[in-house]
């Protein structure tokens, strides 16, 4: 299966979640199948917070990522407005994880989402709601040719 992330947009680039061209990004390969958007990630030394945990900000990121593929799969550009996220127990460095996402509503201009991240035996370990703004036409015609500009230069 093609992740979503090489298949729907022009051109690679610096997304810090999912670019392959940032050095220091997390290079996140996105999947999805139906209504529900998947990562697996395995953190190491340089996603650590306390010895051996991942930082809660990378796990947050991680689910940025993931919720807003959710509805960007589906021809949506939207900016993140809110981000809550519980964390239920820690994440080891070294660890596999998966990261899910999908839209639970709709409400025209605003998107409601909720994912997770889970251990490999499926237990929960981080849980997320996010709600997003579709941005505006203009800007959105405006990022769409400044990928489309990237993609015939090449990787940037």
């Amino acid at each position: 299966m093609e992740p979503l992330n090489r298949r729907d947009l022009p051109v690679d680039h610096h997304c810090f979640g999912c670019g392959t061209l940032n050095p220091i990004g997390l290079r996140l390969a996105v999947y999805g199948e139906g209504d529900e958007v998947w990562a697996d990630f395995v953190a190491d030394r340089r996603h650590e917070g306390y010895r051996g945990l991942v930082h809660g900000g990378i796990l947050a990121a991680l689910l940025d990522e993931v919720l807003g593929w959710a509805f960007f799969h589906r021809g949506i550009w939207a900016v993140t407005t809110r981000l809550d996220l519980t964390y239920r127990a820690p994440v080891p460095v070294g660890a596999r994880v998966r990261v899910t996402g999908r839209v639970v509503r709709d409400r025209g201009r605003m998107l409601d989402t909720a994912g997770r991240i889970a251990d490999e035996a499926g237990r929960t370990l981080v849980e997320a709601t996010g709600r997003y703004a579709r941005i505006p036409e203009a800007q959105r015609a405006a990022w769409e040719r400044a990928y489309a500009e990237s993609a015939a230069d090449g990787p940037a």
